[in-house]
């Protein structure tokens, strides 16, 4: 029987479907990996922007990480958005006791700490147990420059800081004992759209981006750290890994059709669009 590889996503609800797990499980299917989730927290949001969230009890988030792991063998693991501080330590748990099954290069972390609207997703302490603890145990961050600010302590961060900015990160990581983060600042907010990937070895590279021309953005950070979870468990290494990721999110913004009446979703599925 032919099998396929089966990746959790940790993270948020979006009723719209643009950003959290849903658009994780699309972006999941789009690569050929099977999709299981387990939701942080309920958020009341369209396209127009987030109204209201609301996490998940953190034994409720427990019982479905420990179901699912009973159930299934994973081969991967995405976080988003966590939304508080008992969700983010249920999460150190989880990952700590799965440490022998989950390999930390196939851990991706998407640090979503508020919406882009401004709107905290996460809270103080919440940010605290990402900082000291669950960076300890994934191999993989993919923050935006102002999620790389918040981490760092610093205010805000240009194109010019990044590579310091994520070389600061990472030597913070490895004074708790990880050693094998890979860290990719992705460069949405930046002028031109280019990503800064340090790899857990060292090596510095700018992956240049293209801006493409539409309103259908909602949940471009979702995409790429699912995607790049996906590309990461099918064997690419690190830069080739980051590269066919941005490709996905280019071609799935590209291809983008209009969706609601403020900053819509991707096209996650665009690969399924010769079905038509």
């Amino acid at each position: 029987m032919c099998t396929r590889p089966v990746a959790l996503t940790i993270a948020g609800f979006d009723p719209g479907s643009g950003a959290g797990v849903t658009a994780d499980l699309k972006t999941f299917a789009a690569h050929g990996i099977y999709g299981v989730a387990c939701i942080s927290a309920l958020t009341v949001q369209s396209t127009l922007g987030v109204r209201a969230v609301e996490p998940l009890s953190a034994s409720l988030v427990q019982q479905t990480l420990e179901c699912l792991a009973e159930d299934v063998s994973l081969s991967g693991v995405k976080i988003g958005m966590l939304g508080s501080s008992p969700v983010a330590g249920e999460v150190v748990s989880f990952l700590t006791a799965q440490s022998t099954m989950v390999l930390r290069d196939r851990i991706v972390l998407d640090p979503v700490l508020r919406s882009t609207s401004g709107t905290p997703l996460n809270d103080v302490n919440g940010i605290r147990i990402i900082r000291e603890q669950l960076l300890h145990r994934v191999g993989w961050i993919t923050p935006n420059t102002q999620e790389l600010a918040i981490l760092i302590g610093e205010d805000s961060i240009g194109r010019e800081q990044v590579p310091a900015s994520a070389v600061r990160l990472k030597e913070m990581v490895a004074r708790s004992g990880n050693r094998e983060l890979n860290v990719v600042v992705t460069g949405g907010h930046l002028g031109r759209p280019d990503d800064f990937l340090l790899t857990a070895a060292g090596d510095q590279v700018w992956l240049p981006g293209e801006r493409i021309d539409t309103n259908s953005t909602h949940g471009t950070g979702c995409a790429f750290s699912s995607a790049l979870l996906c590309e990461v468990i099918s064997g690419l290494e690190p830069s080739d890994a980051v590269a066919a990721a941005k490709a996905y999110v280019t071609e799935a913004l590209r291809s983008a059709y209009p969706v609601g009446k403020g900053k819509g979703p991707m096209n996650h599925l665009f690969r399924l669009d010769f079905l038509k």
